[in-house]
């Protein structure tokens, strides 16, 4: 009986790893531009993704967008829409699919996708024969998109 609960229970934590498995750029699945499947299956981080949309080395968010949570961050865009109350405005799945590919959403947007590998257009080779192959990943991890839209979730106000 014991060692039936504890399989069980073993069974249930570690089953759910696969579930938790993480969903590959060319397998995002985009419905009327949201990503509603989490892309790691492990809750984001506010406070990395707050990190990461202020840090000009990595998420560099900042460089289009103004966020008065950041006000410490100088040299803010006004490219973007502001992203205070981002996370009113828009729920997690349209976030998620905002920062994978914010194209899928808003046909127009000058955005870059976060987490994208293919589908680029690569003019230096016509020019100048060195341009980037297809072996980059995308600007951001799984997770750091997921820490992205958890931080631009607290974003309410």
């Amino acid at each position: 009986m014991r060692v039936t609960i504890i399989t069980a229970i073993a069974t249930g934590l570690f089953g759910s790893a696969v579930f938790a498995a993480e969903v590959v750029p060319t397998e995002v699945a985009f419905t009327d531009g949201a990503v509603e499947q989490s892309l790691t299956g492990v809750a984001g981080d506010p406070a990395n993704g707050r990190s990461i949309v202020g840090d000009k080395g990595q998420g560099n968010c900042v460089a289009c967008h103004q966020v008065s949570d950041l006000a410490d961050v100088p040299f803010q865009g006004e490219i973007g829409p502001m992203l205070d109350g981002a996370g009113y405005r828009w729920n997690e799945s349209e976030l998620r699919g905002i920062v994978v590919n914010a194209k899928m959403l808003f046909e127009g947007s000058m955005m870059p996708a976060f987490y994208k590998t293919e589908g680029f257009t690569r003019p230096g080779n016509a020019y100048t024969g060195n341009a980037a192959d297809d072996t980059f990943g995308p600007l951001l991890t799984a997770q750091e998109v997921e820490d992205v839209v958890a931080y631009l979730s607290t974003l309410t106000e």
